[in-house]
Parts: C-alpha cells; sequence; structure tokens
C-alpha cells in the first residue's frame, strides 16, 4: 500500500500550548512526516484557511488535508468555526476530526449535526495520543479517499 501522509499537512486548532506540544510529540512518535500546522483559535483557524490576516502568504497557509479541532478555545470555539467551515463551498470538504476533552453527548451529536468527520475524545496518555495519530494517519491518508 502506498503510504501518502508525507505529502498531507496536518492543521490543530488548539489554544492549549501543551496539547500542541504533545500532538507534535505523538506524530514524531508515531513515525509519520507530515507537516503539522498550529492555530489558537477559531478565527485564526479561519484566517489559514481562507489564507488572510497572518496567512496571506499562500505559502506558509498550505491547504490541509486534515484538521484536527479542539472545541473549547477562545474568541471563537471549535463548534462555530466548524459551523463556519462546512458552510464554505471552498473548504467543506477538508476532513475535520474533533479532538477535545470533551465528552458530552450533546458536543458530540451537535457536531455531528455540524457536519464533522469524526469525534475524538483527547486520551489522557501520551502513549494513547500516539496510538490515534498512528490511527488516524492510517485511516484518512491511506485508506480513505478525500478530495483535493
Amino acid at each position: 500500500m502506498i503510504r501518502r501522509e508525507r505529502s498531507i499537512t496536518i492543521l490543530m486548532a488548539d489554544d492549549d500550548a501543551d496539547d500542541r506540544l504533545m500532538a507534535r510529540e505523538a506524530l514524531e512518535e508515531a513515525g509519520l512526516n507530515n507537516v503539522l500546522k498550529f492555530v489558537e483559535d477559531g478565527e485564526e483557524l479561519l484566517d489559514y484557511l481562507r489564507q488572510s490576516g497572518a496567512y496571506a502568504d499562500k505559502y506558509s497557509a498550505p491547504r490541509p488535508g486534515l484538521i484536527l479541532l479542539d472545541l473549547n478555545m477562545p474568541r471563537m470555539d471549535g463548534r462555530e468555526a466548524l459551523r463556519e467551515i462546512k458552510a464554505d463551498p471552498e473548504l467543506r470538504r477538508i476532513p475535520v476530526v474533533v479532538l477535545t476533552t470533551s465528552k458530552a453527548e450533546e458536543d458530540i451529536l451537535r457536531t455531528y449535526d455540524l457536519g464533522v468527520n469524526s469525534f475524538i475524545t483527547k486520551p489522557v496518555t501520551f502513549e494513547g495520543l500516539v496510538e490515534v495519530m498512528k490511527q488516524l494517519a492510517h485511516y484518512w491518508f491511506e485508506l480513505v479517499q478525500v478530495a483535493r
């Protein structure tokens, strides 16, 4: 099977610096060579995706092949950002995976109603996060076909 994860950018929207660092380390520990970019809230996420504001240079903001989205962020939370992404014809085909600490049934149902592709509760251990990164890469970059 051809491994395609090397050429796919993952964009993670998470306001917690420790979670961003752990995600980077987990991706490396999982043996994946994806480019991992970070934004800290929903407004920055939309600026990145629309290549506006601080991300007007398209080379600093390559189109992601996967978005990892935290729900609880300042300014614009993940739910609001998800609503805007899925309402935009230019962005709605980018797979979005909610990766959050929430286990609330309301969050799960609401995000699926808004069009999220998957909902994952953040593991409590680093080893668990490494396994999540491996599984995400296998599923999104090897098994399924995504629109480009």
